[in-house]
């Protein structure tokens, strides 16, 4: 009596013509794969961001805090190794294109004019060089929330 032996093979599935979903779903996997990596390289992520910051009058010594936009992101920029004095590097940044000013009440200031404070909101952003008259350019500044006063009326 003869015994024959028939050779197992795993339960593979084969990438061919009849059988194109594993290739298909490759292609769309290195798709968004591609789409991703384009979008945080190459693209600016300068946006518009709610913040508050916080709103305060000397005559008045009293703080408040609003809520407003603001552009916040990064922007495409390069800093070259070698610095070479004839050449400027420019360096952008997530700034404002357009602000409209809202207007608010600071309490224990009564009537007066000093009463209203006025602040910019931003409402569209974009990346370009930092202009130094309407923006602060520094690495970091006093913060949008500082306060010289607490919400009571009281120095701090």
């Amino acid at each position: 009596m003869e015994i024959k032996v028939k050779p197992s093979r795993p339960n593979v599935q084969l990438l061919s013509a009849n059988n194109p979903q594993p290739q298909h779903r490759m292609k769309t996997l290195n798709c968004y794969v591609l789409l991703f990596c384009w979008k945080a390289i190459c693209c600016n992520s300068c946006q518009l961001t709610n913040i508050t910051i916080a709103v305060e009058r000397e005559e008045c010594e009293f703080c408040i805090t609003v809520n407003a936009t603001w552009c916040s992101g990064y922007c495409f920029t390069r800093d070259p190794v070698y610095k070479y004095p004839p050449v400027s590097s420019v360096q952008q940044t997530c700034t404002f294109k357009e602000v409209v000013y809202e207007t608010v009440k600071i309490p224990g200031c009564g009537d007066h004019p000093e009463s209203f404070y006025s602040y910019p909101v931003a409402t569209e952003c974009h990346c370009e060089t930092c202009d130094t008259d309407s923006t602060d350019c520094t690495v970091r500044g006093l913060g949008p929330s500082y306060c010289s006063f607490s919400q009571n009326g009281s120095n701090q």
